[in-house]
């Protein structure tokens, strides 16, 4: 499954929140520095989806808020 996501790096809280069938909104506390925030982020997929860490895979969009994410189930 394909899932759009748009990513709000250095907030002061996490949260995943559906905007839509086939989007989410994500917040981290990381900064978008040395690949942080899309590693945290990738974590917080997995859990809101309930499967490994290793089957979220980022697909587009490594330095930009606005990313695709493979999620294999």
């Amino acid at each position: 499954m394909l899932v759009k996501v748009h990513v709000y790096p250095g907030s002061k809280e996490e949260e995943v929140s559906r905007v839509g069938q086939d989007a989410l909104r994500v917040r981290v506390c990381q900064k978008p520095e040395n690949n942080a925030a899309n590693a945290r982020v990738k974590e917080l997929l997995a859990l809101y989806f309930a499967v490994p860490v290793g089957k979220v895979r980022l697909i587009k969009g490594g330095h930009e808020p606005r990313k695709i994410f493979e999620i294999k189930e």
